[in-house]
């Protein structure tokens, strides 16, 4: 790789903890990585176009709220109108695992739930981006 890799971590919607996603975004940093954490209530639109703006390699989306069937479906379907079909759109927080795997069939890469390592996210990342994005 000749640049790090680059994440947008963000907050959508109406959930206001962000505790979650600003020690995902440090980890991530700690692993090497370019991070974006766009802050606190974006929408699924805000989200795919800083990624587009600032040319990310994966998206990450933290989500306590419950709303994660209705804000990934929106985001990856963003991204596939956008052709981001390159760029992994992954996650966490409170989800179900049925929630889980019908997400990861429309498209969403794995989702993490509490309890997950930091070490575990980033090592995902790396290995996706280094097997699905040309640079």
């Amino acid at each position: 790789m000749t640049r790090p890799i680059r994440v947008l971590v963000a907050k959508v919607g109406l959930d206001g903890h962000d505790r979650g996603a600003k020690i995902i975004a440090t980890a991530l940093r700690d692993a090497g990585m370019e991070v974006i954490y766009t802050g606190l209530r974006q929408t699924p639109e805000m989200v795919v176009n800083a990624a587009l703006q600032e040319d990310v390699d994966a998206i990450g989306i933290s989500i306590l709220s419950g709303a994660h069937n209705t804000v990934f479906p929106k985001v990856i379907a963003l991204m596939k109108e956008k052709q981001m079909d390159d760029v992994l759109l992954t996650g966490g927080g409170i989800i179900p695992d049925e929630d889980m795997e019908a997400l990861n069939k429309i498209g969403v890469g794995k989702l993490f739930a509490p309890g997950a390592t930091t070490s575990e996210i980033a090592s995902y990342i790396k290995d996706w981006v280094k097997l699905n994005r040309n640079f």
